[in-house]
């Protein structure tokens, strides 16, 4: 499908293999979840349906489980060997006899997410925007299979942090697409998306420091303030109106 390489910069080697890692999944992931979580402030259905876009190898599917207590994941990716280990972390969950999700993986793209409309109750974007070349058309995708009242939870790496040299020398992006934390807010909200300050958050985590992974803060010697650095995460929990 040659519209998925246009629209998608796929990872370096070193990417999917650090999107497997314990550092990944417990630092990166889990982190972002918990947070994202707490930025939702009404009631969401029970048993939600959840369509994870850009789920990679799946290590998201258990994690979502036990977080929000789906009826049902869709997984979506269009990087072919990541699917695979998708359905392997899909398997995992169907198997596990705590959990009642039904889990389905699907090659896709998410500029033209293969979903009917309004068949999700979350849209669950993480780490995944930065990658997208048509990122208006992904946004619209978005929009589309979300429920009126549906929630996108989105954390995304803004521009200070992806065009830092060391991510530019172990992982692959769109450069011309990169967005600071005001930047993907303004897209978010031209979409129609709705949401307040309570419903973002902006981690300065040390991972995200590529100058200095946060060893300055860790000895005392900077703290930077909100307002006063260039963040480098922003997450939002943002509704479709009703």
């Amino acid at each position: 499908m040659p519209a998925l390489r246009s629209t998608f910069v796929p990872e370096t080697a070193f990417g999917v293999w650090f999107l497997r890692t314990h550092t990944w999944e417990h630092h990166v992931l889990r982190v972002a979840i918990d947070d994202l979580k707490r930025l939702i402030d009404a009631p969401l259905p029970h048993a939600p349906v959840i369509v994870d876009v850009g789920c990679g190898q799946g290590i998201s599917f258990k994690l979502l489980a036990r977080a929000f207590g789906p009826s049902r994941i869709v997984g979506i990716d269009c990087h072919e060997p990541s699917l695979a280990l998708s359905e392997q972390a899909a398997d995992r969950l169907r198997a596990d006899t705590e959990s009642s999700v039904d889990v389905e993986v699907t090659k896709g793209d998410c500029a033209a997410l293969p979903l009917p409309d309004a068949s999700a109750d979350i849209v669950f974007c993480h780490q995944t925007f930065h990658h997208l070349v048509e990122q208006e058309r992904a946004l619209d995708a978005f929009w589309r299979v979300l429920k009126p009242g549906g929630v996108l939870l989105f954390a995304e790496s803004t521009d200070a942090y992806i065009k830092s040299w060391v991510i530019r020398l172990l992982f692959r992006h769109p450069m011309h697409v990169q967005k600071s934390a005001d930047g993907y807010l303004a897209m978010l909200r031209s979409r129609g998306f709705a949401f307040t300050k309570d419903n973002v958050s902006l981690p300065y985590l040390w991972w995200s420091r590529a100058k200095d992974f946060g060893l300055l803060e860790r000895i005392g010697l900077h703290h930077p303030k909100p307002g006063k650095r260039r963040e480098t995460l922003v997450n939002v929990a943002a509704r479709k109106p009703l």
